[in-house]
């Protein structure tokens, strides 16, 4: 492993410290008693308490001069500034806690604990004025540098995405703002389970490995059980099992969990995602949109302290009641087709007059649905009820009561994004079988996403499901809204991406290749030039700049390349 020059430095001065008997990964506890945010937050007011604290964090800047030193530090909450004293640290002769462990062998990103007590700078900044510290972990790598200004504004920041993704612990380091994503994502979903607990319903779990995927339209993963020498398959949807329990006796049951669907990624898409599945007996869909509504307005106020979330451009509102409207009358409202009064093959020849995508497969309410995505969603922006879907769509759903073809569904949309789901449910056995054969039909017509033949819950539903409405909720989605986030990947500490790619260390030819003279070589390598990618990416100017301390560094004795030169190694 060729390592950059910092790294080589910081293990050489890991190296020290064990030298020295100062273990750089001490095992023992070391016990805090305040936050930053604390510190920060009641110290004006109540000074008496801040005379001896103790606090942990990562060092994230320094600014030493000479016996004194001020440094930034870290926690979970916030960042406060330290203030070192050589002569606090090191009362007696010997000063080497301060010059050498304090002033050559910290850097920035490692943790340390201090104990001091607070106080309030000539500048008036609040400080702590540090009596003793411990190092808690030596980081063998450089965080990215992120410059702020007085105002907040960040420059150089750590702003990849795809290295934000796939490094998110940095991205938390650097990027403190991006904790709060996750915090109000927590308490979104503390919020609906106290609503929900509130309400007498049971949070369960039921199985992540399902012998059947059923619940929903989608693609499974597949895996096989050595031990059963059976297949396998990932859960797409809660519901099946919730509603046996609904069978059981319970008279609400939810869950939180993974859903795992084996299809496309993109903005709104994971192929791991959260939701919320609720199942509540004696009542319906009309009940569910009320309660909806109810639930959304607490969840938005516990997040942001209003009903209205601001998305881009738009303030949402997730103040009840929130409109109502049929998928047939949405796409008559918006494309002026009445889809509700033509028959399949009608309304797959205006779709493909559209230039959409359609094919044989696609019965008449997969079409309804093509259409709706396609013509209508992106304009149902505050939260509405798109309600009343067909029953070929629908296969785990009650039949309308007065709209023949139709069943009682509803998709709460939300700035053109579907992110709950819910149905008066299907307790007839008889029926739901029937819809499972018209689902096998599908199947053989091309469509792989039709759902299987359940045979246990056609047994459950035998045994006698009361009327039962259930929703599903999309966390992700709704994080989004409430975040003002347009990616997915944003509100998901850890989001799938495509696998690293192991970049090849470029090869004395490599570079040569390239147009570097080969005595600049060892010089490019100590920048942390290691590939050929990253000296095509690099800014020729910060080389050639970077070039000169390097050359003194290394005493090469050759005469500087010209700016222009440099600029044809990164063409």
């Amino acid at each position: 492993m060729l390592l950059s020059e910092q790294e080589i430095l910081r293990r050489q001065k890991r190296e020290e410290l064990i030298k020295m008997g100062i273990e750089p990964y001490p095992a023992e506890e070391f016990e805090v008693n305040v936050t930053a945010a604390d510190i920060i937050k009641n110290y004006e007011n109540n000074k008496i308490d801040y005379k001896q604290v103790t606090i942990a964090g990562r060092l994230m800047g320094f600014r030493i001069m000479g016996s004194a030193a001020f440094a930034e530090l870290q926690d979970s909450t916030d960042r406060i500034q330290l203030y070192f004293r050589r002569d606090d640290l090191c009362p007696g002769e010997d000063k080497t806690l301060y010059n050498t462990v304090f002033k050559k062998l910290l850097d920035i990103g490692d943790i340390i604990g201090v104990s001091g007590f607070v106080f309030t700078t000539q500048t008036g900044e609040i400080s702590v004025h540090v009596q003793e510290f411990k190092i808690l972990n030596k980081s063998l790598r450089p965080l990215p540098v992120v410059k702020r200004d007085e105002e907040g504004n960040i420059y150089d920041g750590f702003t990849d995405p795809e290295l934000r993704y796939r490094q998110r612990y940095v991205d938390l380091i650097v990027n403190p703002e991006v904790r709060q994503i996750f915090q109000k994502r927590a308490r979104i979903i503390t919020t609906m389970r106290s609503y929900f607990d509130s309400k007498g319903w049971l949070e369960v779990e039921t199985p992540v490995l399902q012998t059947i995927h059923g619940g929903a339209a989608a693609r499974p993963f597949e895996t096989h059980h050595n031990a059963l020498d059976t297949d396998l398959f990932l859960r797409i949807a809660t519901e099946l099992h919730l509603k046996r329990l609904i069978v059981g006796g319970f008279d609400g049951v939810y869950e939180f969990g993974k859903l795992f669907r084996n299809e496309g990624m993109d903005r709104t898409h994971n192929p791991e995602f959260t939701t919320v599945e609720l199942y509540v007996a004696y009542k319906d869909y009309l009940w569910m949109m009320k309660m909806t509504e109810e639930v959304l307005e607490n969840v938005a106020l516990a997040v942001n302290g209003t009903t209205k979330a601001k998305f881009g451009e738009v303030e949402l509102d997730f103040a009840g009641p929130y409109p109502r409207l049929s998928i047939t009358d949405a796409i008559h409202q918006y494309t002026g087709l009445n889809v509700y009064e033509l028959d399949e093959a009608a309304i797959r020849e205006q779709c493909r007059a559209w230039g959409m995508e359609v094919n044989e497969s696609m019965g008449k309410g997969k079409l309804i649905d093509e259409i709706f995505g396609e013509k209508v969603e992106e304009f149902i922006i505050q939260p509405t009820f798109i309600t009343d879907h067909p029953v070929e769509m629908s296969p785990l759903t009650k039949k309308h009561r007065e709209k023949p073809g139709m069943v009682e569904r509803f998709e709460l949309f939300v700035n053109g994004k579907e992110i709950a789901n819910a149905y008066s449910e299907l307790n007839d056995p008889i029926e739901q079988r029937e819809r499972f054969e018209d689902q096998l039909k599908l199947k053989e017509r091309g469509d792989d996403e039709a759902m299987e033949m359940d045979e246990d819950f056609l047994r459950a539903l035998e045994y006698g499901m009361p009327p039962t409405s259930g929703i599903g909720i999309g966390i992700d989605r709704l994080t989004m809204m409430l975040t003002n986030n347009a990616s997915i990947q944003e509100v998901l500490f850890f989001p799938h991406m495509r696998p690293e790619k192991k970049q090849e260390l470029a090869k004395e030819a490599d570079y040569v290749a390239a147009n570097v003279p080969a005595v600049w070589i060892p010089a490019l390598q100590k920048m942390n030039i290691l590939t050929i990618e990253q000296l095509k990416a690099a800014n020729p100017n910060k080389i050639f700049n970077d070039l000169g301390g390097m050359r003194k560094k290394l005493k090469i004795d050759e005469k500087m390349p010209l700016l222009d030169d440099v600029k044809t190694w990164v063409e």
